[in-house]
């Protein structure tokens, strides 16, 4: 039986269906997940591949406000008033030709927990082109409480340790509403990189830095009020 033609038309078709059934299972996922403790892909990928992990689900109101303070202060300081986007920023990130994508600078907690639900790790324009219209989405539909209790719920914060009740046991051996202001700064250090950085053994770049978190955090009392 001949074999037919390749038609640029069928492929197309059949692209736009398969961006068609990913687009339905994103929203379905987003509704879902408005009230169900989620899954990160990260977490996913490690359950296929056989290795444990670490992770405790906890509400918000079970997590320290200095710790909350200190990573809004660290990772989003206009968290409350963005849509998702920090658009300021990423337009300075893309004015300075950042070729492989915006940076963690210019990614906001929205963003992070669209990435950390839904897309891989790493840097990629392809990965940040999807990423931005699905932080989008969550800032439309989910309450900005909700946002800050998913990214604290699934935030990875070393080698099979999500989330920051996981990490506050695992660092300093207590629960994620007892951490104070100068635990929860260093362990927003450790976000951009919790591979590399102990937030219980600091290096004196994490300590430096956890103490300009405790300053910016003090320095803003509104932040969290959209919380």
């Amino acid at each position: 039986m001949a074999r037919r033609p390749f038609s640029i038309r069928a492929a197309a078709r059949w692209v736009f269906r398969g961006a068609v059934v990913l687009a339905v299972a994103f929203f379905v996922l987003v509704a879902l997940y408005a009230s169900v403790d989620p899954v990160s892909t990260l977490m996913l990928a490690r359950r296929v591949e056989g290795k444990p992990y670490e992770r405790f689900p906890v509400r918000l109101g079970d997590v320290s406000p200095a710790a909350v303070a200190a990573v809004v202060a660290s990772e989003d300081a206009t968290f409350c008033v963005n849509d998702g986007v920090d658009w300021g920023a990423l337009h300075e990130v893309l004015a300075a030709g950042g070729e492989a994508g915006p940076s963690r600078g210019a990614s906001t907690l929205t963003m992070q927990t669209a990435k950390n639900l839904f897309l891989w790790p790493g840097r990629s324009a392809v990965r940040k082109g999807l990423e931005i219209p699905m932080a989008l989405v969550l800032g439309k539909l989910w309450p900005k409480r909700r946002v800050m209790e998913v990214y604290l719920g699934i935030a990875e914060w070393g080698d099979g340790i999500f989330g920051i009740e996981a990490a506050a046991r695992r660092y300093f051996h207590k629960s994620a509403k007892a951490l104070d202001a100068r635990e929860g700064a260093l362990l927003a250090t450790a976000l951009p990189n919790p591979y590399k950085r102990d937030p219980a053994r600091p290096t004196l770049f994490q300590r430096r830095r956890a103490a300009e978190i405790m300053v910016r955090a003090a320095a803003d009392p509104t932040a969290l009020k959209c919380l």
